[in-house]
């Protein structure tokens, strides 16, 4: 099997692209530089797929600066720190970076197309704090029609699966798959801050560092606070 990997370099996409490799897969890791606040995270996800070993790694260029509407594009909009879990929990965030999953996808498709591939793999998780609109379960099906409707593959009755395989884990479900599959936590980066440690304050390290906390594991990625 032929697959295309989601590569960003944060704790679930690396997990995904182990569980694809897994799933006995050969796989091909596409990220993306959107001109995000953390553009950190390519390095991370160059460095997680040389280590898998993956067949091809690829980054794709584009600017959402252009347009801004989130924190991860427009600096203008302070990042949230400091927030609980149940802060996060409240309204879907400053970080959404409006349809970002559905540009990524439709690159990803484009791609696999391209190459024959099966399937799409995506680390989204519909019950991260986070809540956001195009993580959840009814999207991924809505897409994955899309998938069968707008390809040739598709038309022809060999659609291209989206597999979801974090989508009803919890953080600390996720550590413990990526745990048995062997993903290296110190390369990867999760902070959605423009630095070279992460923050430890942003709600994507907060959400990480929760869970590896309420496992009783130590996160070995170094943190500023």
């Amino acid at each position: 099997m032929k697959a295309v990997i989601l590569l960003s370099g944060g704790l679930d996409s690396s997990t995904i692209l182990y569980k694809a490799q897994a799933d006995g897969c050969e796989c091909h890791t596409i990220s993306f530089d959107y001109q995000q606040r953390h553009r950190r995270e390519l390095q991370s996800a160059l460095t997680v797929a040389q280590k898998a070993g993956i067949v091809k790694h690829q980054v794709v260029n584009f600017d959402l600066r252009q347009w801004g509407g989130s924190a991860l594009t427009d600096d203008a909009i302070d990042l949230p720190q400091e927030r609980s879990l149940d802060e996060m929990s409240q309204n879907i965030p400053v970080t959404y970076v409006p349809a970002r999953n559905t540009i990524f996808l439709s690159f990803a498709l484009g791609y696999a197309e391209a190459i024959a591939a099966e399937r799409v793999y995506i680390g989204v998780n519909a019950l991260d704090y986070s809540g956001y609109p195009d993580c959840r379960p009814d999207y991924i099906q809505a897409m994955q029609e899309v998938f069968r409707l707008g390809t040739k593959q598709g038309r022809e009755g060999e659609p291209i699966n989206i597999v979801v395989p974090l989508i009803n884990l919890k953080k600390t479900e996720i550590i413990q798959l990526g745990n048995q599959l062997g993903v290296p936590w110190e390369l990867t980066w999760s902070c959605y801050a423009n630095g070279d440690v992460a923050c430890g304050v942003c709600d994507s390290c907060g959400l990480r560092l929760a869970a590896f906390a309420e496992l009783g594991l130590v996160d070995p990625l170094a943190y500023a606070s």
